[in-house]
């Protein structure tokens, strides 16, 4: 359907891919256009809702500044997929042994790998770079290290674990019934303590030069400062260490479904993409800071994933490169309501009800998750027929929650 929406009472244009907005994500997304260092316009999914600060959704492009908070604290989250050559004949009727082969290989919610299994392990001796650079970004920051207990033993026992919220891992079935596995996580603590310690950084920054901004949370670092150069170190590297992440819980999954499924191959990898980011990127004519928070790279071709709730359709789309999005698209379904609001309006019951027929968890402790509080990612898809095609749908049959 394209752009439904056009905002322009910031200094430059707002152009939204829904209607279905609500008033506080439209007053961040003239915040944002406000800002000096926005260039051109910017771009809101239909998957848009209110963030902190910056809005969940959208993709804003900076020159020679950027937004810490609009990056965002759960750095580099996004996804990551794989098709098998294993067919739903091939799964048992009752999922649940999976599901629990699962949690028990990767660490989920507050859970992460034991100290005393991840030294000397393939794990430590793959981190061993990111160790290197990260000893580098403390050494100018050691700030970062009073914001974790155990700050250098910490980030590499949660390498390979899935975290809590909205992150998770599924087994899900094509329309030509392949299973795929397909997982959401990010740069797990690691990234919260680099995010919330250069977003206060900005915030001084902004407060030594006397440089009012409409939202605090909007501080940002001017390109030729150090803590400019600074925070991208560390936020290239709390994105590699997203991906990393993801490598290693996607691996771990395989080796579940091995041990209890016939044997299969890995037919292809769709994307290990992020979706909480930021990026160099040139568009019309000029080079920018992109950042995509809660939005997907959908240049020419390229290969991305969109999923629905837990009780709903997930998309592997075919980017159509549409220059007025930034060659960007939607993220997921977008939260309808907060957390606490579905906690109030549902119960476990409801849950039971909206996810039937999917083996995952019922219970009070992930109701915040229910279908009903996303919006429907079928008019989200409808949104953006001409940011993506679909390549292939997706259901899942198991759903593993932090």
């Amino acid at each position: 359907m394209g752009i439904q929406l056009e905002l322009n009472k910031g200094r430059v244009p707002v152009k939204v891919w829904t209607r279905d907005i609500e008033a506080s994500a439209m007053q961040q997304l003239l915040n944002v256009a406000n800002l000096p260092i926005v260039h051109g316009h910017v771009a809101a999914m239909p998957d848009v809702h209110a963030g902190i600060g910056a809005t969940v959704g959208s993709v804003i492009p900076t020159r020679q500044a950027i937004i810490p908070a609009a990056v965002g604290v759960d750095i580099g989250c996004g996804m990551n997929a794989v098709r098998t050559t294993l067919r739903a004949k091939d799964l048992p009727d009752n999922l649940r042994s999976l599901r629990l082969g699962i949690e028990g290989s990767v660490p989920c919610g507050f859970e992460q790998h034991a100290a005393s299994r991840m030294r000397g392990s393939a794990l430590q001796r793959v981190g061993r770079v990111l160790d290197q650079r990260l000893d580098a970004i403390v050494g100018k920051h050691p700030g970062l290290m009073k914001m974790q207990r155990r700050f250098s033993e910490t980030w590499l026992c949660q390498l390979g674990t899935l975290g809590g919220g909205n992150h998770f891992i599924e087994l899900c079935l094509d329309e030509a019934g392949a299973v795929w596995v397909m997982l959401h996580s990010g740069s797990r603590g690691i990234g919260n303590v680099i995010g919330r310690y250069f977003i206060a950084a900005a915030q001084k920054d902004m407060q030594r030069h006397r440089i009012h901004l409409p939202d605090r949370d909007l501080a940002y670092f001017s390109e030729g400062s150090d803590l400019f150069d600074d925070y991208v170190e560390a936020v290239e590297w709390a994105q590699d260490y997203a991906l990393l992440n993801r490598q290693q819980m996607l691996a771990a999954v395989v080796e579940v479904l091995k041990k209890q499924l016939p044997p299969f191959r890995l037919e292809s990898e769709a994307i290990n993409c992020h979706h909480n980011y930021v990026a160099r990127e040139r568009h019309f004519g000029e080079n920018l800071f992109i950042t995509r928070k809660g939005a997907i790279s959908a240049q020419a071709g390229e290969l991305g994933i969109i999923p629905g709730s837990m009780g709903a359709r997930s998309y592997i789309v075919r980017g159509l490169g549409n220059a007025q999005s930034f060659c960007s698209c939607a993220h997921g379904a977008g939260r309808r309501m907060s957390r606490s609001a579905a906690k109030r309006r549902f119960s476990r019951f409801d849950l039971e009800d909206q996810t039937a027929g999917i083996e995952c968890r019922k219970d009070s402790g992930v109701v915040d998750e229910i279908p009903a509080a996303y919006k429907d990612i079928d008019q989200v898809m409808d949104n953006q027929r001409d940011l993506v095609e679909v390549v292939h749908t997706l259901k899942q049959v198991l759903c593993v929650k932090g």
